[in-house]
């Protein structure tokens, strides 16, 4: 498979897995991994979803257009906080997409003003894959990595790499898990 997105080994820089949050259990995923890049200015996002594929609920490819509350169906999302707040991107396997920029905790919600994404999506009995690259908004410091999955049985789970206590919350400051700096230093 030659991906435009793909990064060469000494690109790959951090190696994660997504947990499930506790009250959200999927009976479809085995594990969701994700494995980030340095591109250029930007990052590289490569989701690997492991498990039986036929019993999600992936939404049919459709024009690659901004769209609001992708986050309602299986989506992948990312969590930039710079210093003066967030951005949280949603890419659906659809390969349509959403940014967002607030100024704190879920308040000052807007478009972000960013390029398109290019998001390429491979799919298997076993395995579900959706790469894409981002520029990164000028003074990240941290990113939070998430996914929404939805199954055939109509249950919803929610992947993370940290979970806050109660209810599944992205933005909340316990998902910015991973230090870009340290991270993504050469």
């Amino acid at each position: 498979m030659g991906s435009r997105l793909r990064g060469n080994d000494e690109g790959v820089k951090v190696h994660v897995e997504l947990i499930c949050h506790a009250d959200t259990p999927c009976g479809a995923v085995e594990r969701i991994e994700v494995t980030v890049s340095r591109v250029g200015g930007g990052l590289a996002l490569d989701y690997a979803v492991t498990g039986a594929i036929d019993q999600l609920l992936l939404p049919q490819v459709a024009v690659p257009e901004r769209t609001d509350g992708l986050w309602k169906n299986s989506c992948f999302e990312a969590f930039v906080r710079g210093e003066d707040g967030y951005h949280e991107y949603n890419f659906s396997p659809s390969t349509q997409w959403a940014a967002y920029r607030f100024d704190g905790y879920r308040v000052g919600m807007r478009d972000a003003d960013i390029a398109v994404p290019v998001i390429e999506t491979d799919i298997a009995p076993e395995r579900f894959d959706l790469r894409v690259a981002i520029d990164l908004p000028d003074g990240a410091t941290r990113l939070g990595l998430a996914a929404v999955i939805e199954e055939t049985s109509g249950r919803t789970s929610y992947w993370a790499l940290a979970h806050p206590p109660g209810a599944p919350d992205f933005h909340h400051i316990d998902c910015f898990a991973i230090d870009l700096a340290a991270a993504m230093a050469p």
